[in-house]
């Protein structure tokens, strides 16, 4: 009995994992790769320390993916955190667990992963062509029977799609794959940029450009009623804001500004404090240091390079005197202090998303086998499918299931 032939499109994190998987069960498996050199998106993921996986429970998993996370029980059931760890651990890459539950390769190397995943393919047999772009799949009588690259047809008994999104387009994630989808009859949800840093209006945040913030509280504001919070590390740019909580918040931006919707940021930058906390505290702080003017006493509460924007928003002279400031502008300071708003006016392009929102209707795919419900013998993987979640491990996570359930379901054969 011949083998199975197997080829999976685009070797990053779930690319190679399903080829890997699919070489393991037997299958003749080829991993074609558009770009020169496999797994460019992996090597700088997290920072090019590469958060590989999170700790946490499988329903915090799905929570962290909103509308669409139940969609990943199947494949989490399936292979999930643990078994990620164990796997990489046969492998001879040692992780750690660090703040949040994230998970790291021991080395802090990104390259590492990479070179353990590569070692996985090669010694389970599986071929990798770089430098070869998939033109498109060959489909007869709704059953896939090869794919087309530079005019050449190549047949095969399942195909494994797993080109990625369209963010960093330059390690290759262009976006190809859901043309591909899309031939096969698929349903693409509109594709935007998740994870993404935020345009907001006026100067301040160019003001502050380079400024890190640490344990705030930021409120997503839509319609002026509270949407989301998250709590964390942001930081100031020339453009707006970005950092951990920015970017966990930035799905719903996105979807909330292309609905027409009225978008602001909330920063509480003494979430430590109660407003009758921190109006005891100015009260304090105001009568000790009297003699000395507003900008220098609020150096005792704020980042140098937050006081002049305090200042100006406030309305507080930068030589008044700390005694001198009255009831009214302490209460705006304590206001200020709780509700800094920044208005968003966008988000950063595909190109600065660390994923991408939209993609393969879920729906339109068998979650216990990650098989294509239009086309027989197609399987989708990874963050071609419209699956994404906050920062911390959650979306290398669901590559890693969703390539390890695809490249296994392909080599057993189609269940429809």
């Amino acid at each position: 009995m011949s083998k199975r032939k197997v080829i999976v499109v685009g070797a990053g994190v779930a690319g190679i994992m399903a080829a890997g998987q699919a070489a393991e069960l037997g299958a003749d498996t080829l991993l074609l790769e558009k770009m020169k050199r496999p797994g460019r998106k992996l090597r700088i993921t997290g920072k090019g320390r590469c958060n590989i996986t999170n700790a946490g429970e499988i329903t915090e998993f799905i929570d962290h993916f909103g509308k669409t996370g139940s969609f990943l029980r199947q494949a989490f059931s399936r292979f999930f955190n643990t078994d990620l760890i164990d796997f990489f651990g046969e492998l001879g890459l040692e992780v750690v667990t660090e703040r949040g539950g994230r998970v790291f390769p021991a080395s802090g190397k990104a390259p590492d992963v990479l070179r353990v995943l590569l070692d996985f393919l090669k010694g389970r047999g599986a071929k990798i062509m770089s430098a070869t772009p998939v033109d498109e799949l060959v489909i007869s009588k709704g059953t896939i029977t090869g794919v087309v690259c530079r005019g050449r047809h190549i047949a095969c008994d399942a195909v494994v799609l797993a080109t990625g999104g369209a963010s960093y387009p330059a390690t290759g994630s262009t976006g190809d794959g859901y043309r591909l989808a899309a031939c096969a009859g698929h349903t693409v949800v509109p594709v935007r940029p998740a994870l993404v840093p935020l345009e907001t209006s006026g100067s301040a945040a160019k003001q502050m450009a380079g400024l890190s913030l640490r344990n705030i509280n930021v409120r997503l504001m839509v319609n002026n009623r509270k949407r989301k919070e998250a709590f964390g590390e942001m930081m100031f740019a020339k453009f707006g804001v970005t950092g951990p909580v920015i970017l966990s918040l930035s799905g719903e931006v996105v979807d909330a500004l292309r609905d027409g919707d009225r978008v602001s940021l909330s920063i509480d930058l003494k979430p430590a404090l109660s407003e009758k906390k921190l109006d005891a505290r100015l009260l304090r702080d105001l009568a000790s240091r009297g003699k000395e003017p507003a900008d220098s006493f609020l150096r005792g509460l704020l980042p140098r390079e937050m006081v002049p924007v305090c200042l100006n928003l406030t309305e507080i002279r930068h030589d008044c005197r700390a005694a001198q400031v009255s009831a009214e502008k302490r209460g705006r300071l304590g206001t200020w202090l709780k509700d800094f708003r920044l208005e968003v006016t966008g988000s950063r392009h595909l190109d600065e998303a660390i994923v991408t929102a939209g993609g393969v209707e879920t729906r339109e795919i068998d979650p216990r086998t990650m098989e294509s419900r239009k086309t027989k013998g197609l399987f989708i993987a990874g963050e071609l499918i419209d699956i994404q979640a906050d920062t911390g491990g959650y979306n290398l996570q669901a590559a890693f299931s969703t390539g390890w359930l695809a490249g296994r379901s392909a080599a057993q054969g189609s269940q429809h």
